[in-house]
């Protein structure tokens, strides 16, 4: 916890919320419910560890933070999140919901995060026996079974979610095989012999679509073979 002045507002709290949740506690002195609350706050904010920041503004000796914040009455907290307010509150509140206010800023770690971070396949089983829909366990587990060629269980983990750009590529991977995928050099020489049958070839249309997921959405020839494909094709 620190005291921010006007002089150091911007540093301490709008730089520093790019990097973690900050909560700033507008308060004064002579104010009682600011006292009540502010060993409720800090006492919160710690046991995060770090992972949300408390700062402390009087706003008697602050007129531009209290400027910034229209500050009309105390105590008054907000919460900032990539140099912008996210949630704030009025009042001195009770710690219960003191910390469901900070708990929105820093989830809590739970058992299957705990799991999922830990990425070895023995893991990430145990991760979905908990939570069968997680989006983190399918994909690494997935992709941990695509690269060993376990196509068949790798595409239907994946069939539990709803689509993205990541799903696409881990399902490219199972499908091309991973060696086959890896080979980036190869690629465009792939892509130039599909192009010729992708209009009459399902297998090669897939097949060619795969190798795109594989090059990613900001390689430049991914640009031209989808354009290319759909020249093809329509």
């Amino acid at each position: 916890m620190i005291d921010v002045t006007d002089a150091t507002f911007e540093q301490a709290v709008l730089e520093r919320s790019k990097q973690v949740p900050v909560v700033v506690d507008l308060w004064a002195p002579w104010c009682g419910p600011c006292r009540t609350l502010g060993p409720i706050i800090e006492k919160v904010v710690g046991a995060t560890e770090g992972s949300v920041d408390l700062v402390k503004v009087n706003v008697d000796e602050n007129p531009r933070i209290s400027a910034t914040f229209q500050v009309q009455s105390i105590p008054a907290v907000y919460a900032l999140k990539d140099g912008k307010v996210v949630d704030g509150f009025i009042g001195a509140l009770p710690e219960k919901s003191v910390a469901e206010f900070v708990g929105r800023l820093a989830p809590r770690e739970t058992e299957v995060d705990q799991l999922v971070a830990a990425g070895d396949e023995e893991a990430l089983r145990k991760a979905l026996e908990l939570d069968p829909d997680h989006e983190g366990a399918v994909v690494a587990l997935a992709e941990l079974l695509a690269e060993r060629g376990e196509t068949d269980e790798a595409l239907r983990l994946l069939a539990r979610l709803p689509e993205t750009a990541e799903t696409r590529r881990v399902a490219a991977i199972a499908r091309l095989g991973n060696e086959a995928s890896s080979q980036n050099g190869d690629l465009e020489h792939r892509l130039d012999g599909l192009l010729e049958r992708v209009k009459d070839d399902e297998t090669a249309r897939q097949e060619f679509v795969d190798l795109l997921e594989i090059l990613g959405p900001d390689d430049p020839r991914a640009v031209q073979y989808r354009k290319a494909l759909t020249a093809r094709l329509y």
